[in-house]
């Protein structure tokens, strides 16, 4: 008997929508699986990774926290992957987005401004568009992969990072340690709430979210670019430039990952230092696929994810796991949705030899 996969004449909708839940569901199944095998009792391993970040209203702001640079991120991504621009350097144009936000924050924080903090904001959204702008340059102008070089630019921007923190924007009175001086109290995002570390970031990400949608669902450009990924052939004979939805996919990723990368900064780190992301760049590329390239489905997405991200802290603490258990989930959810999603477009099939 041989095995082979056969393309479906029309995947299922509903099987589409539900691939994510199964990738969820088979990811919590096996990492329990994995930590029983590591000599954990499953309960305790499912409180602390599940239930224990989430037992507090610091636990919950947490996740709403670290939601945002999901949010944003994944919403700027999965635009231009709905018209097949992949954009895999979020993370290099959140790392700009944050040193452009933080050399205003630097250069004009002595004196406190009610324009300096919106200057940080805009500053990182251009630092994260211009970043963005050398792949979409290359790739128009020479026909280079987008993939390649956005993802080759995300060193060069945490080298630059990493350069500027140790030598001239580090600290005078640091006591030699890779890091900025302190922002200002008016330099930084106000809170949502007294308790948290949730700031108004996550309020823009809601907001940027409904523009999302409306974005695609209800312009003539969102329309021309879903076309252009759908149907390129299509797209190319009623005169839609594929140059046009390069460059605007790609600034739009850049801008939402700029703009994370500055609340970042401005907000929980409070500087610059030699990272200033764990990843968020490259999460939000699982994160808006787990939320099938929907701004709804991306919030929750981000949500999952940034669960994620405090289970594996808290594992660290109470189970003494490494801190690659995080990377261990994030990567069976990958794992189990690409599969989920072939077994949606293919089905299996057996033949005699």
């Amino acid at each position: 008997m041989r095995l082979r996969l056969e393309k479906r004449a029309a995947p299922s909708a509903a099987m589409r929508w539900a691939a994510p839940l199964m990738a969820t569901l088979l990811m919590l199944v096996t990492g329990m699986l994995i930590l029983v095998l590591l000599g954990k009792a499953p309960g305790d391993a499912f409180r602390v990774f599940f239930i224990k970040p989430l037992a507090s209203v610091y636990g919950i702001g947490e996740l709403l926290l670290k939601t945002t640079p999901l949010l944003l991120c994944g919403l700027g991504l999965a635009i231009g992957f709905r018209s097949n621009v992949w954009n895999i350097g979020a993370e290099g144009q959140l790392t700009i987005g944050g040193i452009c936000g933080a050399g205003v924050a630097l250069a004009f924080g002595d004196t406190e401004s009610s324009w300096l903090l919106p200057a940080m904001l805009i500053a990182g959204v251009i630092g994260g568009m211009l970043w963005a702008a050398i792949p979409a340059l290359l790739r128009t102008r020479f026909n280079t992969s987008e993939i390649l070089v956005s993802l080759m630019l995300v060193y060069i921007a945490q080298l630059l990072l990493g350069y500027l923190v140790h030598g001239p924007w580090r600290d005078p009175d640091g006591y030699n340690f890779p890091q900025s001086r302190l922002f200002n109290d008016w330099e930084l995002l106000p809170l949502l709430w007294d308790g948290v570390r949730t700031n108004i970031a996550f309020l823009i990400a809601l907001l940027l979210a409904a523009l999302s949608w409306l974005f695609t669902a209800k312009t003539y450009a969102g329309y021309r670019m879903q076309v252009a990924g759908l149907a390129p052939a299509a797209a190319a004979y009623a005169g839609f430039s594929e140059r046009r939805n390069i460059w605007l996919a790609l600034l739009i990723s850049g801008a939402t990952a700029g703009l994370a990368g500055i609340a970042e900064v401005a907000g929980p780190i409070g500087q610059l230092q030699p990272q200033v992301s764990p990843g968020y760049g490259f999460a939000a590329i699982i994160v808006a696929f787990v939320g099938r390239l929907h701004p709804l489905g991306i919030l929750l997405g981000s949500l999952l994810m940034s669960l994620l991200y405090l289970g594996g802290e808290q594992a660290q603490i109470e189970l003494a796991l490494p801190s690659a258990i995080t990377g261990l989930f994030q990567g069976l959810l990958l794992f189990f949705l690409l599969a989920a999603d072939l077994l949606v477009n293919f089905r299996i099939t057996g033949s005699a030899r």
